[in-house]
């Protein structure tokens, strides 16, 4: 069993599109593996932000599994619901299970152990993350093109990246909206 999940994080990390071709990856203990790589890309991530600013890696976790279901949900709707192509149909299970599995390089931030690793590490994961859930939503989807398929993972990742800085500007009280009495 342990075999098996470090079989996915390898070849996530290496960006083997034929992992998510092989159903025996999708199964129930699937669904519990991606989301056992979402919890740990999540403490990789706090763990690597400790380094520079104090970060809870309890919500770091849960941060993660947040986030995991954000981005499926955003993806499946994009791709499945509103632009799909022929061969598109795909269950969300699926591609919950997919977009876990293209988090894997996130764990390489376990390594970014001094203030001078974090950034360059962080940024090339997020680089890395990128391009493995454009493969990985290509290969769910049956999609032909990969334009279309990072098309689908900007899209998604424009939407986040937006509710994100709503999210963090209204905690901060800093939203343009006056509050005129």
């Amino acid at each position: 069993m342990f075999g098996e999940f470090l079989n996915i994080i390898v070849r996530s990390l290496k960006l083997d599109k034929s992992l998510y071709k092989e159903s025996k990856y999708f199964g129930e203990a699937g669904l519990y593996f991606a989301g056992l790589i979402m919890i740990l890309d999540g403490v990789a991530g706090a763990v690597a932000a400790n380094t520079i600013i104090k970060t809870a890696i309890g919500i770091s976790g849960l941060t993660a599994i947040l986030t995991w279901f954000v981005w499926s949900i955003l993806i499946y709707v994009i791709g499945v619901k509103i632009f799909p192509d022929k061969e598109t149909k795909v269950p969300f299970k699926k591609l919950l299970i997919a977009t876990g599995y293209a988090h894997a390089p996130g764990l390489i931030r376990f390594f970014a152990v001094t203030p001078e690793l974090v950034v360059p590490i962080i940024f090339l994961t997020q680089l890395w993350i990128f391009a493995s859930l454009i493969i990985s939503t290509k290969q769910i989807l049956s999609l032909k093109s990969n334009f279309k398929s990072f098309g689908i993972v900007f899209l998604s990742f424009l939407i986040i990246a937006f509710l994100s800085v709503f999210f963090v500007m209204s905690r901060m009280n800093a939203l343009p909206i006056s509050n005129i009495s």
